[in-house]
């Protein structure tokens, strides 16, 4: 026998229900009620933590606008873009720039046919053995990077004809090398170069094979030529790039050339050493050179060079304030934001049970040998 309980309880489980031809409205269930309040906490804390997010998104707002302030009152400021012709620089200074390019055309003539062994290489790569053969220095070559590398392998003679056009390149440039009117010992190592290259071009065409071991034997005769090729462009870069520096530090004056900041835009597999960095830091001030000579490593060079470096060098300086502001009870953490580490690295560390070494931290760490900057380089707080 249906009860008032029964009935009623039925008639909610399908939401309403027709009583005598009319529509009667889903009394509210236990769950029912239970879920508003549920909801209603869920929203509150949604709100709550998108207010606290607010916050970091306040701060980065306001960090962004002093960046914008400070890149107008950056100075002065010598950003080394490194290229095939020694490099282009820019000193600013006082709201100008400044733009030079005083490296010698030698720079770019001799590093062009010293590589040409890397241009052989990088048009047969594709088609080598995946197998590391028995060379002397077989030790050295990674069996997973050879195989990567080698993607199409030997079993194709594809190469030849992208490798004649590239013999077609040197044999135009060993016809007009003689009116280049080098220098002679880097006239004859360019001609040697080429001529050994062109004979292991035409020998591997001939014998539509070739190997790494036959391209080790061409490339150790080159080698020594390659060397004096290295040497007048190392020669060019030096003086070039020293007497632009003499020529700027006496334009600026000493007051000026002692706060003096070089970013250098680098690529990362040239970052350690860069010639531009080497050739610069002897000139500065040895006081500061270690937090003020500073290297960006980029995959490829900026659409904006300068916009980069000098974005980058605003974080760095207003990183350097903010940090013996905000962190004067712990000086390592404030060397952190001075320098390259994540502020949380330590804790991580810590935690995951990794020993830190004593002076790894901060400006000791970042000025190990040279002060670098990610391109990234940004506050974590």
């Amino acid at each position: 026998m249906a009860t008032r309980r029964t009935f009623i309880g039925g008639a909610s489980g399908i939401g309403a229900a027709t009583i005598l031809g009319q529509s009667v409205a889903q009394p509210a269930t236990a769950a029912a009620l239970d879920a508003e309040p549920v909801t209603d906490a869920a929203s509150a804390q949604t709100a709550a933590r998108d207010s606290i997010r607010a916050v970091n998104a306040a701060m980065r707002t306001n960090y962004a606008a002093l960046k914008a302030d400070l890149v107008k009152n950056l100075g002065p400021v010598i950003v080394v873009q490194n290229d095939a012709k020694g490099g282009t620089f820019t000193l600013v200074h006082e709201g100008k720039r400044y733009v030079e390019h005083p490296v010698a055309e030698e720079f770019e003539l001799a590093k062009s046919i010293a590589h040409v062994p890397l241009g052989i290489y990088s048009t047969l790569a594709e088609y080598l053995s995946d197998k590391v053969p028995n060379v002397g220095n077989a030790d050295r070559i990674d069996a997973h990077d050879l195989d990567m590398v080698a993607m199409k392998g030997p079993g194709t003679d594809a190469w030849t004809t992208p490798l004649q056009a590239f013999a077609d390149t040197l044999i135009t440039a060993r016809n007009n090398l003689p009116a280049a009117r080098l220098p002679q010992d880097l006239q004859n190592s360019c001609a040697k170069i080429l001529d050994e290259a062109l004979t292991f071009i035409a020998d591997s065409i001939r014998a539509r094979a070739f190997d790494i071991a036959s391209f080790q034997r061409f490339a150790a005769r080159v080698y020594p030529s390659i060397r004096v090729n290295m040497t007048y462009a190392a020669e060019a870069q030096i003086s070039g790039v020293q007497r632009l520096c003499r020529k700027w530090r006496t334009q600026i004056g000493e007051a000026a050339w002692a706060d003096l900041y070089t970013v250098v835009l680098s690529i990362w597999t040239t970052s350690v050493l860069n010639q531009a960095e080497i050739i610069i830091k002897p000139m500065m001030n040895q006081k500061k050179v270690d937090t003020h000579l500073i290297d960006i490593p980029t995959a490829q060079l900026p659409s904006d060079p300068i916009g980069v470096a000098l974005d980058n060098l605003a974080r760095i300086v207003q990183d350097n304030i903010a940090a013996e502001l905000v962190f004067v009870s712990d000086t390592k953490v404030a060397d952190a934001l001075k320098g390259k580490e994540d502020l949380l690295s330590d804790e991580i560390l810590k935690q995951l049970g990794t020993p830190v070494a004593a002076g790894a931290t901060g400006v000791a760490f970042r000025t190990a040998g040279r002060a670098k900057c990610p391109v990234n380089h940004s506050v974590s707080i």
